[in-house]
């Protein structure tokens, strides 16, 4: 079973399908959408084990809401599944906040050398420390926006907000990002107009 899984009525058809008994939806959309709210979870948590609780939590609401699924005015699962998942990382973060970074960060094996690779590194550590100084909303939209890579209109259904309010959220938390980063500019190896644009 090959669908389009960026259209919301192919979503709906794989949903009916799996609510139906079909184990090839079930695989196609654990497939498509397990590893895509892993990294939002891990993102906003910066936790692997809370993402991977997370991720696991997302993926039962959407079974548990896939016999009787509605595109509610044409979003898409994608959409739904990354409100959800915004939610339970915020509530967790309500609830208990990290107060480490993670011992192990996954940063790509791709730089010439290993002086490269552990500037990669610690570039990605101290973002990842800037993201969680955010307050939990602009986090998200940051998230969303920059290292997710949506639009303004996905964001706002996501988040239930306005476009106009993505935008402010978004540059309210890159330029505190850019206040949290400024003071490590050197050490991390950036130029003085790279590091807003970094992330």
């Amino acid at each position: 079973m090959t669908q389009n899984l960026t259209d919301p009525a192919a979503e709906a058809a794989l949903l009916e399908a799996y609510a139906a008994g079909d184990a090839e939806a079930a695989r196609s959309l654990a497939t498509r959408y397990t590893p895509l709210v892993f990294a939002h979870a891990f993102r906003m948590l910066n936790d692997r084990a809370e993402a991977e609780d997370v991720a696991q939590e997302a993926m039962l609401k959407l079974w548990r809401q896939a016999p009787g699924w509605d595109a509610g005015g044409g979003a898409s699962v994608r959409t739904w599944l990354y409100r959800v998942t915004a939610n339970l990382c915020i509530d967790r973060l309500r609830k208990t906040r990290p107060d480490a970074m993670p011992e192990e960060l996954d940063v790509s094996d791709d730089a010439p050398g290993a002086e490269a690779h552990l500037q990669a590194k610690a570039r990605k550590m101290a973002l990842d420390d800037a993201l969680m100084q955010l307050p939990d909303r602009q986090r998200q939209a940051v998230v969303l926006r920059h290292i997710e890579g949506l639009g303004n209109t996905e964001i706002a259904q996501i988040m239930d907000i306005g476009p106009r309010a993505v935008e402010s959220l978004t540059a309210r938390g890159k330029r505190t990002l850019t206040a949290l980063l400024s003071g490590q500019r050197t050490g991390l190896g950036y130029t003085d107009d790279t590091i807003e644009t970094s992330y």
